[in-house]
């Protein structure tokens, strides 16, 4: 059995899943970034996107811990060259930041729909309040989580191309 060979469910036709996997997260992370901080200060977009953005979270944290385990899998037949080890340092440090755009997007969502009406009708500043400091969050969070995915798939970069690139 070649060495470079995968085995087992981290693996598609003979691929190994996480180049696959990893694709999905890595435009998926902006993209629910941008419609985080979007959903936060335009209401308009706010509207159109309704429950998409905690869904597109939802998925992300599934996809990164998947991911991470397939990248891990992989990082087991690749050997632990420090650029991999420094990769996978880095991919681990993901899902908290995926977690929190899913924990402020269920709020954001949540707010809006059900919060924000009824206790805007009562208390205007309260109410403005509550959408500021889940604004702040929401740039929070998502800038964390982008930031996270280029400095992965950087180092990700270096892993693969480094030694034939310079």
């Amino acid at each position: 059995m070649d060495p470079l060979t995968l085995a087992g469910p981290l693996e598609v036709a003979g691929l190994p899943l996480h180049p696959l996997v990893v694709h999905a997260v890595v435009v998926l992370t902006p993209l629910t970034a941008l419609a985080l901080v979007l959903g936060s200060v335009w209401p308009a977009a706010r509207r159109r996107l309704g429950i998409v953005t905690p869904l597109a979270a939802l998925l992300l944290a599934v996809l990164v811990p998947v991911t991470v385990a397939a990248g891990e899998a992989l990082a087991v037949v690749v050997g632990a060259q420090p650029a991999v080890v420094a990769h996978g340092d880095y991919g681990r440090m993901l899902l908290p930041w995926v977690l929190g755009m899913l924990a402020v997007a269920t709020a954001q969502w949540a707010w809006f729909r059900w919060g924000e009406p009824r206790l805007g009708a009562r208390s205007a500043g309260r109410a403005r309040l509550v959408s500021i400091v889940l604004a702040v969050l929401a740039v929070a969070v998502a800038a964390g989580s982008t930031t996270m995915v280029v400095l992965i798939g950087d180092s990700g970069a270096r892993a693969v191309w480094g030694g034939i690139l310079g």
